[in-house]
């Protein structure tokens, strides 16, 4: 994992300082975090209240059973059957205890999606900010005459993969270094 850990650290670097001689482009990295953010937290907003949902579900069941082993209390009192109405009691209570907890985790659901709610505010707040700091800085006058090749292809989507071998600028990377090394060797030769 060295090599890895290594080449890691390198391409980190390497952005790090590409992205503070380019502070609009930084600007654009950090909106495109919050845009992940903010997604991530709708994603979380929404499995939350899936979650409370089938707590609600599980609380009008587990009230429907209170209701169904009180009626049955109630008709082994009648029947003078106190062995059964005791057993149905104890029941009724556990039912009782069970539906409590899931009354108190859809409550615990409850302040979890106010506070993903309020979490996704900022997060627009924020990438609102950063989206009109972008736009300012990509208007500012550049002291640069030449074109900005360094930064030409940050907006651009890719439409190659890296690994693939067809790469058009890859196959005249390989030619220029070929032909690099073969002018070398010629030097070489006639000496």
């Amino acid at each position: 994992m060295g090599l890895f850990d290594d080449f890691s650290r390198f391409l980190e670097t390497r952005l790090e300082e590409f992205l503070r001689s380019n502070p609009h482009l930084e600007l654009q990295a950090i909106e495109e975090q919050l845009k992940e953010q903010e997604e991530d937290t709708l994603r979380l907003i929404l499995d939350i209240q899936k979650q409370e949902k089938k707590l609600q579900a599980e609380i009008l069941s587990a009230a429907q059973e209170i209701q169904r082993w009180n009626d049955r209390i109630n008709k082994a009192k009648a029947a003078q059957r106190l062995d059964l109405a005791q057993a149905a009691q104890e029941r009724q209570a556990a039912l009782l205890r069970q539906g409590n907890q899931r009354w108190g985790q859809m409550q615990g659901c409850k302040e979890r999606i106010e506070k993903a709610k309020e979490l996704y505010r900022q997060i627009q707040v924020r990438r609102k900010e950063v989206r009109a700091k972008a736009a300012e800085a990509a208007t500012r006058p550049t002291t640069k005459t030449e074109p900005n090749w360094d930064t030409r292809g940050w907006n651009q989507s890719s439409n190659y993969n890296s690994f693939n071998a067809a790469d058009p600028l890859e196959e005249k990377f390989q030619r220029w270094e070929a032909d690099e090394e073969l002018d070398q060797m010629k030097r070489n030769i006639s000496r």
